[in-house]
């Protein structure tokens, strides 16, 4: 299957036949930085939205979840330098007069079109700006304009983070491709995080809306960097059928490839986005087996993830294995405390709940590296989860001391 499905240098989201973009700078950001992006296919197609969990969500979510609904898709606009959240009825506003302009500019029905918007909540977006950022979006697209498109949608990051693929179906070859942003306010739960992902697969609304499901389940709902729950999270996901392939079900083998294809490309652009978190030092991937189940494997996980007494841990380069255990214990999972067995990069710290026999240089050494994998066997049934977070440092407070 590996040779099935291969990278496309350079690739993102006009990888895809079909698939326009643009970023442009329209002066949200004061220092002259790209911050507004505008992503367009040629026609209509299928579109999944998955939207973030939190209860104050922000009026681009409340807009866009309500077309997603429909399930037809043609573009979506992104401005960054301003979350638009917590601003009203203005708010909304704004974010309708966002939809109906680009709608106009391509000529389609403004439920075919999504935005997003990023940044510092409770401010009003300047819409003047906005409004000249659009019309001058709207004529720069172009299948050039990818990586222009992932700029503009940037915030704290250091870098874009895209992604493209070629899926090859016997004579046929389908594309993928994909952008995110997000580095803080990272759980998503569906970190401040968006994506973009589109493909020219000919894929039902069946099949579609489940691989998209899957993917976002296997990825974006599997990483966290501070625990946080934006208002603002978004993945969108449009197909428009281009490559004109046997149109893809749930009981295709073809299907599966494309699952696969899809999950890799989320997969990826959702560690791009812990390996760039906000003031990071480390990458951890927590792996929690042995679970009475599903839900009690994620609970201990993500209880795991978001200690801040572990995170510090593992910046000081400590294994401190005590505190993860105390995470676990805390984290509503069923655990029996003298089962449990902890490995770091597979050396044993702890042995059926105690310290093992291990040398305390060979686990040390593990948490020195910039990455490295902790699993935790619960013992008790066969529930796993893997999440991937990252250890918390003195930088990240500077970046969100609110200056």
């Amino acid at each position: 299957m590996k040779e099935d499905i291969a990278p496309v240098e350079g690739g993102g989201v006009t990888t895809p036949r079909g698939f326009l973009a643009s970023g442009v700078a329209c002066g949200i950001k004061a220092g002259g930085e790209k911050d507004l992006s505008l992503i367009c296919s040629e026609r209509a197609g299928h579109v999944v939205g998955l939207f973030t969990e939190n209860r104050v969500p922000a009026a681009p979510v409340v807009l866009s979840r309500r077309h997603a609904a429909l399930g037809n898709g043609r573009a979506v606009v992104i401005n960054s330098g301003n979350a638009n959240a917590c601003t009203g009825p203005a708010g909304m506003a704004n974010a309708t007069e966002m939809v109906n302009r680009v709608a106009a500019g391509i000529g389609c029905p403004p439920e075919e079109v999504f935005v997003c918007s990023t940044g510092r909540i409770g401010i009003p977006l300047p819409m003047a700006k906005v409004r000249k950022g659009i019309d001058l979006a709207l004529g720069r697209l172009s299948p050039q304009g990818g990586k222009d498109a992932a700029l503009g949608i940037l915030t704290t990051d250091t870098y874009p983070k895209t992604m493209g693929l070629r899926v090859s179906l016997g004579e046929q070859e389908l594309f993928l491709g994909g952008m995110a942003k997000g580095a803080g306010m990272i759980d998503p739960r569906l970190a401040t995080m968006l994506c973009v992902v589109t493909t020219d697969a000919d894929v039902s609304d069946e099949a579609f809306t489940l691989a998209a499901r899957r993917s976002v389940a296997e990825s974006f709902n599997r990483i966290s960097i501070d625990g946080d729950c934006s208002t603002n999270d978004t993945v969108l996901v449009f197909a428009n059928g281009l490559a004109r392939n046997r149109t893809l079900t749930p009981e295709s083998g073809e299907f599966r490839l494309f699952q696969s294809a899809l999950s890799l490309l989320m997969g990826r652009l959702a560690r791009m986005i812990v390996e760039d978190g906000e003031g990071i030092s480390k990458v951890v991937e927590v792996l929690v087996q042995g679970a009475a189940d599903e839900e009690d494997a994620e609970r201990a996980a993500r209880a795991v993830a978001h200690s801040l007494l572990v995170k510090c841990s593992w910046y000081g380069e400590d294994p401190n294995w005590g505190r993860i255990l105390a995470a676990i214990g805390y984290s509503g999972a069923s655990v029996d405390g003298n089962r449990v067995d902890i490995f770091y990069n597979g050396v044993q710290a702890v042995a059926a709940g105690t310290r093992a026999r291990t040398s305390a240089r060979l686990v040390q050494e593990a948490v020195r590296l910039p990455q490295f994998t902790i699993l935790i066997d619960l013992g008790i049934g066969s529930g796993h989860c893997r999440l991937l977070t990252s250890d918390l440092t003195e930088r990240y407070v500077r970046l969100n001391k609110g200056e």
